[in-house]
């Protein structure tokens, strides 16, 4: 036999082989296309199934907007289907509370919306014949908002029936720094002949400050320090204008504060 035939393979003998591997490719290609229709059969079953329904609304960063108020805005429940929810149109409809400033939403497959709230701030509410209604930085208050409680989570703005002082004091307190402001309990308008923009504070620790609406915000900046120097004993009245000073109580001052004091914490419960 020549030498060079012992490199030659019958075709006898390849026919096995390519067969084997044709078998092994279709095989490979047959569970290729099971797997792409089986996947396609799970979509379709869970699109059609409880399994895409929304099961939790987890809402965060909202204050005073309750979950509950939230939720029914939306007019979303364990019975909507996660892939029908609009996300855009569901932004827009929280921010038709007048509260909402921003709303972002999003879809946590497998059945959960995600709503992250950004709230106008509330610097106070105004009492109203046993309601309580909140005032936007803007001044606006919202009289559809009223709450039966007052939680104390702004300061009470008491006297403050003209709405343009409304708006001044508004402005002045959302320029406070947060710490400054979280003292502050009421906030009562107490207009002069000569100056309209008088104004008291009763603060939760105990000191009154006189002021005027008219640059506030900056001369309430050095109330800590001012409290700091002073003898927490001792309570009465820090002048806030041109400039500052604190005036002691007399002891009937002392009493009426303690008085009105107890008051304040009456209705905050």
């Amino acid at each position: 036999m020549n030498k060079n035939n012992k490199n030659i393979v019958s075709i006898e003998d390849r026919i096995p082989k390519l067969k084997e591997a044709r078998k092994k490719k279709a095989n490979r290609r047959l569970i290729f296309y099971m797997t792409i229709f089986f996947f396609l059969i799970s979509i379709i079953v869970y699109l059609q199934s409880p399994l895409s329904h929304v099961k939790t609304i987890d809402i965060q960063n909202n204050t005073f907007v309750t979950d509950e108020e939230i939720t029914k805005s939306i007019e979303i429940d364990t019975k909507t289907n996660i892939w029908t929810v609009d996300v855009s149109d569901t932004e827009n409809k929280l921010k038709e509370n007048p509260i909402i400033d921003e709303a972002m939403v999003s879809k946590k497959l497998p059945w959960t919306i995600s709503i992250d709230i950004a709230e106008k701030q509330i610097i106070g509410f105004i009492e109203d014949q046993g309601k309580f209604y909140p005032v936007l930085e803007n001044g606006e208050m919202l009289e559809t908002a009223a709450y039966s409680h007052f939680n104390g989570e702004a300061p009470l703005m008491i006297g403050f029936t003209d709405k343009e002082y409304l708006s001044k004091i508004a402005s002045e307190l959302k320029s406070l720094p947060e710490d400054v402001l979280d003292l502050i309990s009421e906030v009562h308008w107490e207009p002069e002949e000569d100056n309209k923009n008088n104004i008291f504070l009763y603060m939760s620790d105990g000191f009154i400050v006189q002021g005027t609406i008219r640059d506030f915000a900056e001369g309430m900046t050095a109330y800590p320090s001012v409290v700091s120097q002073l003898d927490p004993e001792v309570k009465g009245v820090i002048h806030v204008g041109v400039g500052v000073y604190f005036e002691a109580f007399t002891e009937e001052e002392q009493e009426t504060s303690d008085d009105e004091v107890e008051e304040a914490d009456e209705i905050a419960e």
